[in-house]
């Protein structure tokens, strides 16, 4: 595992990387969330948008040593 991703010549860091993957699908998240009506169970919204977007990028890390 190298660490760094190679774009055209630029390396960039893994976790710049994956967080850009991260946030869409967070937004993808939030937006199906939405549309169920689960803010209305959540007590502070950004804090659980930021806890989703960790735990996606959790998840993402997890899958990326499938990947490998």
């Amino acid at each position: 595992m190298n660490g760094e991703v190679d774009i055209y010549g630029v390396y960039f860091p893994e976790l710049l990387v994956l967080t850009g993957v991260a946030l869409p699908l967070t937004a993808l998240l939030r937006r199906g969330l939405a549309a169920l009506g689960a803010y209305r169970l959540v007590w502070r919204a950004p804090l659980f948008d930021f806890a989703l977007l960790v735990i996606v990028l959790g998840g993402l890390f997890a899958a990326q040593g499938l990947w490998q």
